[in-house]
């Protein structure tokens, strides 16, 4: 299925093309990706994860949706939603209805929340030619439970799969598949390992925009554009600069501007950890590739995802995990950066905040939609929110 180029690139030449990616809102990469070989299938899917390996294991390409930006005006996806949900559901429908989307076969919409749920409802509605699955995910992770469920989804995911692109899916392809995907889950890691250690020669920018190649790529091409990025990105000799490391959390799913993301490297800080594109890092340690791999998926699912808004925490309670994370990438502070009307991000945010207060962690916070145009007030927040650690530290812990 691979339509990789095998050809190096330089480390400019790997940046434009993933933000040509990036501005491809009429997916003409994944048309032509489908133009090559008759018989291909895509579908969309919603953030913030779904089983890629499934998918691309059927014979069907995974594109991953986040809205259309500040690049698409929504006009006809605002008579389809209320105004004080977030943005993602409208300019998703706002794209499908300008027939941005004519060439996925289909949409799935993982639990995230109410909103996508109703998205998935409102896309039956309008294309019930198109497959459309509201993926539920467990929120009980023993596996005679959660696990027994889980894998009654998958199994149905998989027959639909299957009837999309008229092939059957092989243990051995399937485990093929868990193998790519285990190796991109390894490079994205790298990516995110070295801009931890010098997030100087990795802008949040670039990886971000490398992170977002992925929802549009076959993995075995992205895998290669991060190997090519990884190689020539430590003699870009870049300058190191007198910025704090702050952890960003709150944007899984509606993704904010590339506006946005400068503007926060300009206010001075350098992200050392974030939550943007969370499908490429949900699965914090590999798949066990073998015998029943659709088993060891969902034990994957159970056992390795990562701390998330839209889950319920399980036997480690998210703030601890958040706490852990800050450690681990030396964090000077972390910034609450969520999509308005973002219910489970904004839910979340007291419970961190207090887990913060108390280990005397510096955070800021502020909201923002996927069009945001303006972000002198964010600049300025920030930009004091940077200015007060380099000048006084960190707050002194809140005794209870």
């Amino acid at each position: 299925m691979s339509t990789s180029s095998n050809r190096s690139r330089t480390l400019e030449e790997v940046v434009q093309y993933c933000e040509s990616l990036y501005e491809d809102t009429k997916l003409q990469c994944v048309q032509r990706w489908k133009a090559a070989e008759a018989g291909r299938r895509a579908i969309g899917f919603m953030p913030v994860y779904v089983p890629r390996e499934l998918i691309y294991a059927a014979g069907v390409l995974p594109v991953g949706l986040m809205g259309g930006s500040d690049r698409v005006e929504i006009i006809k996806g605002d008579a389809y939603y209320q105004s004080y949900i977030c943005h993602i559901p409208r300019s998703t429908i706002e794209m499908a209805l300008s027939h941005y989307l004519d060439d996925l076969d289909g949409l799935l919409c993982p639990s995230i929340c109410d909103v996508i749920r109703n998205l998935s409802g409102m896309w039956k509605l309008l294309f019930p030619d198109r497959l459309c699955r509201y993926l539920d995910f467990p929120q009980n992770f023993t596996p005679e439970v959660g696990g027994a469920y889980y894998r009654r989804e998958l199994e149905e995911l998989l027959a639909d799969l299957e009837r999309l692109s008229g092939r059957k899916v092989s243990e051995g392809e399937l485990n093929r598949c868990i193998e790519l995907y285990n190796h991109n889950r390894e490079l994205v890691e790298q990516l995110y390992d070295l801009r931890a250690k010098q997030p100087w020669l990795v802008p949040t920018i670039e990886s971000y925009l490398l992170l977002r190649a992925g929802n549009l790529l076959p993995v075995e091409e992205h895998n290669e554009l991060l190997e090519n990025y990884l190689r020539e990105v430590p003699g870009s000799h870049r300058r190191q600069m007198d910025n704090i490391r702050v952890f960003l959390i709150g944007s899984f799913c509606e993704q904010p501007p590339l506006g946005l993301i400068r503007t926060l490297e300009k206010a001075g800080c350098y992200i050392v950890d974030d939550d943007f594109v969370l499908t490429s890092r949900w699965l914090t340690r590999p798949v066990e590739p073998g015998p029943d791999p659709l088993g060891r998926l969902c034990k994957a699912y159970l056992e390795t995802s990562t701390f998330h808004s839209s889950k319920y925490e399980g036997p480690q309670p998210k703030p601890k995990l958040l706490l852990e994370q800050i450690a681990r990438r030396r964090a000077d502070g972390v910034v609450f950066c969520a999509p308005s009307f973002c219910d489970p991000a904004l839910l979340d945010q007291p419970m961190y905040m207090r887990a913060l207060d108390e280990a005397g962690i510096a955070h800021t916070s502020f909201k923002y939609a996927e069009n945001t145009g303006q972000f002198q007030n964010i600049r300025e927040q920030v930009g004091t929110f940077s200015d007060s650690i380099k000048l006084w530290g960190a707050p002194s812990p809140v005794r209870t």
